[in-house]
């Protein structure tokens, strides 16, 4: 019996496109750091670490390889390209509008961290943003909740050490309805929430940065 392993790209657009099982059935941890000069706000430097279930066909394909072998490069591109085909799951707003992001990462890359495949990247704005006495808020989420995008811990969002005297971080998790919570456990492996809902978004974190 032939065994065909996925291929990085299709695990990861798999789970990106919602086709596969109950919601959640993928899990990624989220760490944040601001990326900021003293006076503005450039991006979001992000770590994306996947559940070993979502990491291992990754990290077959990867195989033995080291840090910078070229299957990093090819696997990191290829996840790459479908979070960007999301808008890199994230929204950040600003005085009631949407900040908009450049349409490539400046820098992204593919890793091992246990048994756990990681994708680091930075998401820059289209426009660097000004700090002082602004405030802003961001969310990464599946519209869908097919993939949980959460993080652990508040101080998983980080702020650079000269922003940190004058500049605040807080991160909000909801607390979705029951009837919602219910709506989502009773999600079967090909439903899919109506698109206009945004389910994924009843369950996201807002992170707010509030400036002096």
């Amino acid at each position: 019996m032939q065994i065909v392993k996925h291929s990085a790209s299709a695990l990861f657009f798999a789970v990106l496109s919602f086709t596969a099982a109950a919601h959640p059935h993928s899990f990624i941890s989220l760490k944040t750091e601001l990326v900021a000069d003293d006076t503005q706000l450039t991006g979001l430097k992000m770590r994306w670490a996947m559940d070993e279930i979502t990491s291992a066909d990754l990290l077959y394909d990867a195989g033995n390889a080291k840090p910078g072998d070229e299957i990093w490069k090819k696997l990191a591109a290829e996840v790459m390209a479908n979070v960007l085909g999301q808008h890199y799951f994230t929204e950040f707003w600003h005085n009631g509008q949407k900040v908009k992001f450049l349409n490539r990462p400046t820098t992204y890359a593919m890793a091992r961290d246990g048994h756990q495949a990681v994708l680091t990247f930075i998401l820059p704005l289209a426009q660097p943003q000004p700090l002082a006495g602004q405030k802003y808020t961001f969310s990464t989420f599946d519209p869908t909740y097919y993939v949980d995008m959460s993080y652990t811990e508040d101080s998983d969002v980080t702020l650079p050490a000269a922003l940190q005297q004058r500049c605040k971080l807080a991160v909000h998790t909801p607390n979705p309805s029951e009837e919602t919570l219910n709506f989502a456990i009773a999600l079967d492996k090909e439903d899919a929430p109506p698109e206009d809902m945004e389910l994924g978004k009843q369950f996201a974190q807002q992170v707010t940065l509030q400036c002096q």
